[in-house]
């Protein structure tokens, strides 16, 4: 049997477009099963959209608040959990930044692979997510949540 790799979409909030550096990820994957992370950063790095629309969103607390030390494997014991044994995880994600702040805390994992679905995502679909819920975007679990709601894999033609 063809090992089907499982889908596991991400967001990440960062500090800024110039030299982004981590503040939350958001991992769901296609079986339902979510993770959620912050990691400590420093404000004074931070754009003022990321102080005005981002940092109120944070939870903050001692569950979801990890030392960057530790994010690495916790993430990683997290994808083992949710995926079958000897399966490949697809890390689907809409933005590069996503994929580059995910990397640089995961490594180089073999059974790890990036997957860009930016033009795999229902724009519509995404905009119902957010209204329907009533949730605010720019909260990374939020929008992972809405990325795996949205997304809509293309067929191969022919």
């Amino acid at each position: 049997m063809k090992n089907i790799p499982l889908k596991v979409f991400i967001d990440t909030e960062f500090t800024s477009l110039i030299d982004p550096q981590l503040i939350s990820i958001g991992l769901v994957a296609e079986t339902g099963e979510e993770a959620y992370f912050e990691v400590p950063f420093d404000r004074t790095i931070c754009s003022e959209f990321v102080r005005d629309v981002v940092i109120p969103l944070l939870i903050q607390d001692q569950i979801t608040q990890i030392s960057s030390d530790l994010l690495r494997n916790n993430v990683v014991q997290w994808l083992k959990l949710v995926k079958a044994t000897g399966q490949n995880v697809e890390i689907c994600f809409d933005h590069e930044y996503d994929w580059k702040l995910f990397s640089s805390v995961v490594g180089d994992v073999s059974w790890i692979k990036p997957r860009n679905i930016d033009y795999e995502l229902s724009l519509l679909l995404l905009e119902d997510f957010y209204a329907t819920n009533n949730l605010a975007e720019h909260f990374a679990l939020n929008d992972a949540r809405a990325n795996a709601f949205a997304f809509r894999e293309r067929k191969a033609i022919g």
